[in-house]
């Protein structure tokens, strides 16, 4: 038997030698002919009509052993031509198969070449442009943004180093840099604003079913608009590829704040899903003609909603032209409760001139449509359509309970200056963007890439209203508080702007090699963005006659009882209307030279050539007869951009820059905006700063999807613009040049890794992967009365010398482990735990010994679970903000000398809740 078994393994281990020595081997390396043949790691290859394949590794390289024969080896790459090479392979032989892969079709001798769109959802595709490119690049895209559980782009973006975004405002701060810093396109071509306070549109009004990837790119480009200091935000709307599909998803859920209150209130008006409005009655002086109620309405609807339809399709024309088709529709609603303090004009002694407790209601709706058509004309030419309408929609009905100084109630001193705000305001935005882009290849040297796009926006806030009371003389009741306009009243706002802009490049490729690429490429086009804005208010103001008029404290919320034809006898009213009108025109002309002086240095030398105007008109309260803010420069811009690439996984890149920071149409206007605890007023006299900007980075890609980087940045930025209080008791807040410099630098660190990935013999994964980036950042900028004093109609009195800038944290960290596990084909779950922190950040520069204004650090953690329980139909959990911290505001006396005694003063305190969601979606 010994002998038996000795003999039968000697008989295999022969037979396996031999079979080992009669096989041939198939090995090379993939490239990609589009980056001028850079590694293409991830790639497949097959040998078509077998089992037998093989993925590139992380340098494109790939082998496969074989028995001796003829074969067709397929290579592919999702957005890449499909390549079949017939091979012959011999025995105990390796034969050598290096191939270039190309986006655009084309045909040669004994290769077959199959067309496929580009996609760049996949993080493995996005991580491959970012090694192979020669500027900076960060990305997120759908597949992520799935895995991740995330549901507006806002929330997307703030997932990418060095990002982060303001729950309170809606903001996106890049590198410690906010809302005037940054630039947000769709497709490469400009978004207007839904906000007059705002430079960008919202991003947390995107859903992000319309979205193929978000580019955020943090240095400069020529070919890029040049109002930038933070990051250009650029949403890629997205292509159809695949199979037809039909896909519909339902969704529900709530906040945990929401759920915790017996009653739920909203100003009456507006309409669930966000699209009505209500317009200026005939008689608007009158309180009691308009059609909505002043009092408060419950709402039964707590529960939030989403709805998503989605289809796509692809129409061939003939061998060369096709048209592939993308339209998505969704709607959701979501209900917010929150309550905190709510403070102003706290003085230096730490005296709190407003000092309420709100309690808020908040309903907001996006409902959103796009259609896009990639027509690829032949395998040259190719357009692309995009046409998207968005409604976003905000409710907040808030009460504030409390003392304000002028406050002239009856009753003990404490109750005199005691009372109580109710104020609903709705906020409606309606946007319509049109995009043709187009791409054309007349030879291997020359490509034409060019958009135009049309878009409006108009931004209302229709019907806000407010009521104040205080106690009436007899110390019990209470009557209305009508010491000025702001206290009762309807206010009506709209701005809208229309927007056309153009891109267009023309490229030529130079210095050709032995390998059929190039060396360099030179490219020239024009840039233009035609920006017209059109603001406008009315207040209508109310003054009930006190002394006719009190009622119980319930009676609060039954105004309309007593601003009826029959109470409002003697009472007055007055008209309030301000409006200002304004362009940005910018035409400008770039170029941008990339060359290769070694097989290891690139470099891209670019010019921007920009001439821009910026006029805005207005007429004010403050300035009746009117007056303008015009603004003309013509900017030369120039950037460097150099890549040196260490080894095949490594990668060392700089850049520099020069750009500009425009201020904001609002921001040049002098209207008191008026908020129930805080106003603000804009400054006629602020112009724009400069920026010098450079970058230092160090790429590191191990394997496939996994990335460590490590990029050290600086910028100096001329006259910066920043928030500050007005040197006065009422401390108002404005805008201006604060000082002569300010320095920016810091430090952006990410790391992708799979922890562990298992593949069974039925090829199902178990997968265990972990993400992190954080950045660490360092601001400084001096602060000069004298400059402000100089410059402006208003004084300053800084309380420091210096300080960091607005919007700044020192740290900022994302944080993502993932786990996937395959149970069967179609059958699969993924888990993801979300972490996301940023340091104190500076909202106000405080003057007259009042302290900064500061936004305390905020942990969030979130939890995501999808799972697939056949190939068509999808289960999916959310549980958003688990932690519930405090967003806390601050006054930071205690650092003021002098009055350290004071201490920290919260100004704005409230917990946003957590919010839970379950969606069930299928596929057709």
């Amino acid at each position: 038997m010994k002998f038996n078994l000795k003999f039968l393994f000697i008989t295999l281990f022969i037979c396996a030698v031999s079979m080992a020595q009669t096989k041939g081997t198939i090995s090379g390396v993939l490239t990609d002919k589009q980056t001028n043949n850079e590694a293409l790691p991830f790639a497949n290859v097959l040998i078509k009509g077998t089992n037998n394949s093989a993925n590139t590794d992380i340098d494109g390289k790939y082998s496969i052993n074989i028995a001796p024969g003829s074969y067709t080896v397929i290579y592919s790459f999702l957005g890449y031509e499909t390549v079949e090479v017939p091979v012959i392979v011999k025995s105990n032989e390796t034969t050598t198969v290096n191939q270039a892969l190309s986006s655009g079709s084309y045909t040669l001798k004994d290769v077959v070449i199959k067309a496929s769109p580009v996609s760049k959802q996949k993080e493995s595709a996005l991580l491959l442009e970012q090694k192979n490119a020669v500027a900076f690049k960060s990305a997120i895209g759908a597949e992520e943004i799935s895995r991740k559980g995330i549901n507006d782009v806002a929330n997307a973006v703030s997932k990418v180093s060095g990002v982060s975004k303001n729950d309170d405002s809606g903001n996106v701060f890049v590198r410690g840099l906010g809302d005037r810093y940054n630039v947000t396109t769709l497709n490469g071509l400009p978004l207007p604003s839904n906000n007059p306070a705002n430079k960008n549109i919202l991003l947390d009004i995107f859903t992000t079913n319309i979205v193929d990837n978000i580019g955020v790119s943090k240095t400069f480009e020529a070919q890029n608009y040049a109002d930038f200091g933070g990051a250009n935000i650029d949403i890629s709307s997205k292509k159809f590829s695949g199979k037809p599909f039909i896909s519909f998803s339902i969704g529900t859920g709530a906040n945990t704040n929401v759920l915790g209150q017996d009653h739920f209130y909203l100003q009456d008006g507006p309409s669930y899903t966000g699209f009505k409005k209500v317009g200026v009655p005939n008689s608007p002086l009158q309180p009691y003609n308009y059609s909505t109620s002043w009092d408060r309405q419950e709402n039964k609807n707590v529960l939030n909603a989403f709805y998503t339809l989605s289809a796509g399709k692809k129409f061939n024309i003939n061998d060369e032209s096709s048209i592939a088709t993308f339209v998505t529709g969704s709607f959701s609603a979501r209900n917010k409760f929150t309550e905190g303090y709510s403070r102003g004009g706290i003085s230096a002694d730490g005296d709190i001139f407003s000092d309420f407790y709100r309690t808020a209601y908040k309903h907001n709706t996006t409902t959103t449509v796009m259609a896009t058509a990639d027509y690829k004309i032949n395998n040259k030419n190719s357009i692309f359509f995009t046409s998207l309408f968005l409604n976003s929609s905000d409710q907040d009905y808030s009460e504030y309970e409390g003392t304000n100084q002028n406050f002239d109630g009856g009753g003990d001193a404490h109750q005199q200056i005691s009372g109580f705000i109710k104020r609903g305001t709705f906020e409606r935005t309606q946007l319509i963007v049109n995009q043709l882009t187009g791409k054309n290849k007349f030879n291997d040297q020359w490509n034409l890439n060019w958009g135009v796009g049309y878009s409006m926006s108009d931004s209302a806030i229709p019907d806000r209203m407010q009521n104040s009371f205080v106690h009436a003389p007899n110390g019990i009741d209470y009557t209305f508080f009508t010491n000025s306009n702001i206290n009762n009243h309807r206010f009506f706002q709209d701005l809208k702007e229309n927007e056309i802009a153009a891109n267009i490049a023309l490229s030529y490729n130079f210095s050709k090699k032995s390998d059929d690429t190039y060396k360099g490429k030179v490219t020239v086009g024009y840039s233009g963005k035609f920006k017209d804005v059109d603001y406008k208010m009315e207040q209508y103001s109310f003054f009930p006659n006190r002394t006719t008029i009190s009622f119980p404290k319930e009676d609060i919320h039954h105004v309309d009882n007593y601003l009826d034809p029959a109470h409002w006898g003697s009472s007055y009213s007055n008209r309030i209307s301000q409006l200002y009108n304004g362009n940005l025109y910018i035409n400008a002309a770039f170029a941008n030279v990339q060359y290769s002086l070694t097989d290891r240095l690139s470099v891209i030398l670019g010019a921007r050539l920009e001439q821009l105007t910026q006029n805005v008109s207005y007429i004010t309260t403050t300035v009746p007869d009117g007056d303008s803010s015009d603004e003309s420069k013509f900017n030369i811009l120039p950037s460097l951009i150099s890549k040196y690439t260490l080894n095949e996984k490594q990668n060392l890149k700089f850049s520099a820059s020069k750009t500009y920071t425009l201020p904001q149409f609002k921001e040049k206007v002098p209207i008191i905006y008026e908020d129930v605890a805080q106003a603000y007023e804009g400054n006629p006299n602020l112009y724009a700063s400069t920026n010098y900007n450079f970058d230092l980075g160090w790429e590191f890609f191990p394997k496939a999807g996994e990335l460590i980087s490590v990029t050290a940045f600086g910028k100096i930025i001329q006259n910066p613009i920043n928030e500050m209080f007005l040197n006065s008791s009422s401390n108002d807040i404005t805008y201006a040049n604060t000082g002569d410099k300010a320095t920016v630098a810091g430090v952006e660190l990410e790391f992708r890794k799979d922890i562990f990935e298992i593949e069974n013999s039925n090829n199902l994964k178990t997968k265990l992967s972990f993400d992190a980036n954080g950045s660490y950042l360092y601001t400084n900028q001096d602060l000069s009365n004298e400059k402000v004093n100089n410059e402006n109609d208003f004084g300053a009195n800084f309380t420091f010398t210096e300080s960091k800038l607005t919007g700044a944290s020192n740290f900022l960290a994302n944080a993502n482990l993932s786990f996937l596990n395959e149970f069967r084909e179609g059958q699969d779950i993924t888990t993801t735990i979300s972490y996301s922190y940023f340091s104190d950040k500076l909202a106000v520069i405080g003057t007259g010994q009042v302290g900064n204004l500061v936004d305390k650090a905020v942990n969030k953690l979130d939890f995501i679970a999808n799972a697939s329980l056949t190939k068509n139909l999808k289960l999916g959990f959310i549980y958003n903000n688990i932690l519930n911290p405090a967003f806390n505001r601050v006054q930071e006396q205690g650092k003021v000398p002098g009055k350290e005694s004071v201490g920290d003063i919260t100004a704005i305190s409230y917990k946003a809740g957590s919010d839970f969601r379950l969606t069930l979606s299928y596929t057709f």
